[in-house]
């Protein structure tokens, strides 16, 4: 075996053990943040979906159904339930979108901006009590990792690219033929 090709196992095998403990990381402290996402956001009355949609039209403005269900990564059938229940808790509102007499245009009210600070502020705080006892350049180190990471997820998972690709016996094929 030539130096490059063992070098290059070596870098693949590195690369493996890497990923594999990033997915451990990264699952445990996923898994964390969505416990307390779910026990610290629905004591507001309302969802973490719901809080993400708040926090969309909070934070990018006005935005139409199609565009904000692009931005959380739902279909709009569950954008418009999401958005539902924001209008009817009062924390959004829909108007005519003045470009398109058939569109609507989803916007924050004032009492639903002051929901999102609150919990936005209360998040926050969480993530200064998390990073008190790191020194200042891990903290900015780790900001900026998790930064690229998540555009690197963007890039790949919401392009369609998840897990590989499906085993063809999986696929509706042959569930098609079993069942035929």
């Amino acid at each position: 075996m030539s130096r490059t090709a063992a070098k290059s196992l070596l870098l693949d095998a590195s690369l493996l053990r890497d990923a594999e403990a990033l997915h451990s990381a990264l699952s445990g402290l996923l898994r964390v943040y969505q416990f307390r996402d779910r026990d610290r956001i629905c004591c507001y009355d309302i969802s973490v979906t719901q809080c993400y949609a708040l926090e969309e039209l909070a934070e990018k403005g006005p935005s139409r159904s199609q565009s904000l269900a692009e931005a959380l990564l739902l279909d709009k059938s569950t954008t418009t339930r999401v958005v539902d229940a924001l209008v009817r808790k009062g924390y959004a509102k829909r108007r005519p979108d003045p470009d398109d007499a058939r569109a609507v245009i989803l916007c924050v009210t004032a009492a639903g901006r002051k929901l999102y600070e609150k919990i936005n502020r209360e998040l926050i705080q969480q993530q200064a009590e998390l990073l008190r006892d790191f020194d200042p350049g891990l903290r900015n180190g780790a900001t900026k990792v998790i930064e690229g990471l998540a555009r690197a997820a963007q890039a790949r998972f919401v392009s369609g690219v998840s897990v590989g690709r499906c085993d063809p016996a999986c696929g509706t094929d042959a569930v098609a033929a079993r069942c035929g």
